[in-house]
C-alpha cells in the first residue's frame, strides 16, 4: 500500500470528503434499515410470534386471507388427522375498536388486533402479569403495545360494534402487533363476538368457524391430501404476512430505496474513483515505467478503495446506530443486528464494485507515458 498510504495523506481533503459522504450514506442505510425492521414489526410480529409453521385457509379466499377465510370445526378436526400434523388448532384473527369503560383511561377509544384462540392451545400466551384466558369469561390478554396506550389490568373495555364487555385479565410484556395495532389475545367465543358483531348467545354456525387453521407440521406431512379433504390451502407462516394490512406495500416501497441507495453508493464511490485515477494517470505509469506488475497497482488501489470505505462506512453506521437508538418508542423503528450488518456490508461491498471497474484503468496505463513517449 505505499502508493495508496501516500494519497491518503497528500490528497487529505479529497478523501475526507468522499469519506463524509460514504459515512452520511451508511447512516442512511442504518436509518432506513431500522424503518424497514420497525414497519415489519408493526405489520407482522404477532403472527411472526405464534408457534406454528403454517395456516391454512379457505381456498376461496385468495387474498387478503385473514379477512374473508372462514373454517369450520370439521377442517381442524380434519387436518389433525393428517399424517405429519402435530397440531391443528383454530384461529381467529379479527380488527375491532373499543372504548376503556373502567379504569384510569376512561373515555379513550382503543383499537385492537384480536387474536382468538382455545385457552388451552399452544397459541395461547402465558402472562407476565394478571391470567391467562378462560373459556367463556370474556376476557383478553393484552400485549406491551396496548399497556402502552394506558390500559392496565383490571380495566374493562367495551366492544363499539358488538358491545361486548372485556375484562383485561393479563398482560403480555411483549410488543407485538397485527397490521400496526396493537394484538391482544382472547378465547374463541370472545373472538366470534368480536368478529360478527353480534352480542348475546352466537348462532350455532357461527360458534363453530374461525379464520383459519394454524398448523404445526413436521417433514413430509400429506398436505395435499388434507387440503382436498377439507377445501382448504395451507401456506406458510412468512407466506401469510403479506396478507397484514398493508406489509407488502410497505416492505416492497422500502426495499426499492435500499435498492436505490446502494446503486448510488455505488455510482458515487466509482466516479469518484474513476476521477481519482485519470489525475494520477502519470504517477501508475511511472511505476509501471519502474517494473511494477499491473497486479501489484491493482492491489493497491483497491486497498485503498477499502480502507477509505471501511473507515467511512464504521463511522457512518455508529453514527446511525446513535440516531437510531433515540428514534426507538417514537416511531416504527427497532435495530436489527443482521439489518445493520448487511446493510454496512453491501455498502462496503457494492462500492469496492464501483471502484475496481475505474481501477480497471490502470491496465490500459502505456508505461511510456511516463518516460515522454505521448509528448
Amino acid at each position: 500500500m505505499f502508493l495508496a498510504l501516500r494519497d491518503l495523506r497528500f490528497a487529505r481533503g479529497r478523501f475526507a470528503l468522499m469519506s463524509a459522504v460514504v459515512a452520511l450514506i451508511a447512516v442512511l442505510g442504518v436509518l432506513l434499515s431500522g424503518l424497514a425492521s420497525g414497519l415489519a414489526d408493526a405489520g407482522i410480529s404477532g403472527l411472526r410470534a405464534l408457534p406454528v409453521t403454517h395456516m391454512a385457509f379457505d381456498e376461496k379466499a385468495t387474498s387478503e386471507q385473514f379477512s374473508r377465510s372462514t373454517v369450520e370445526e370439521k377442517d381442524w378436526q380434519e387436518w389433525s388427522k393428517t399424517p405429519g400434523v402435530e397440531r391443528a388448532e383454530p384461529f381467529g384473527n379479527t380488527l375491532a375498536s373499543a372504548e376503556v369503560t373502567q379504569g384510569s383511561k376512561k373515555g379513550e377509544q382503543v383499537n385492537l388486533a384480536v387474536f382468538g384462540m382455545a385457552p388451552d392451545s399452544s397459541m395461547a400466551p402465558t402472562p407476565n402479569e394478571g391470567e391467562g384466558l378462560e373459556e367463556g369469561r370474556a376476557g383478553i390478554v393484552i400485549s406491551q403495545e396496548i399497556a402502552d396506550l394506558g390500559v392496565r389490568v383490571g380495566d374493562v373495555l367495551t366492544a363499539d360494534k358488538s358491545g361486548v364487555r372485556l375484562k383485561v385479565v393479563g398482560l403480555v410484556e411483549e410488543t407485538v402487533s397485527y397490521g400496526h395495532i396493537g394484538a391482544v389475545y382472547a378465547d374463541l367465543d370472545t373472538w366470534r363476538h368480536l368478529h360478527y358483531g353480534l352480542p348475546g348467545d352466537l348462532p350455532e354456525a357461527a360458534s363453530r368457524q374461525a379464520t383459519a387453521v394454524a398448523l404445526s407440521l413436521k417433514p413430509g406431512a400429506d398436505i395435499a391430501a388434507a387440503e382436498k379433504a377439507t377445501a382448504t390451502r395451507a401456506e406458510t407462516k412468512e407466506a401469510t404476512f403479506d396478507a397484514s394490512p398493508g406489509y407488502a406495500a410497505e416492505s416492497s416501497t422500502m426495499t426499492l430505496i435500499m435498492g436505490f441507495l446502494y446503486a448510488i453508493s455505488a455510482l458515487v464511490v466509482g466516479a469518484f474513483f474513476t476521477v481519482w485515477t485519470v489525475q494520477r494517470k502519470s504517477e501508475i505509469a511511472l511505476l509501471k515505467a519502474l517494473g511494477a506488475s499491473t497486479g501489484y497497482i491493482l492491489r493497491d488501489a483497491l486497498a485503498q478503495v477499502v480502507a477509505v470505505l471501511v473507515g467511512a462506512t464504521v463511522t457512518g453506521t455508529a453514527v446511525g446506530l446513535a440516531l437510531g437508538s433515540a428514534m426507538i418508542g417514537k416511531a416504527p423503528f427497532s435495530l436489527s443486528a443482521p439489518a445493520v450488518a448487511t446493510s454496512s456490508g453491501l455498502l462496503i461491498a457494492l462500492g469496492t464494485v464501483g471502484a475496481v471497474v475505474a481501477v480497471r484503468r490502470i491496465t490500459a496505463v502505456d508505461p511510456l507515458t511516463a518516460l515522454g513517449a505521448a509528448r
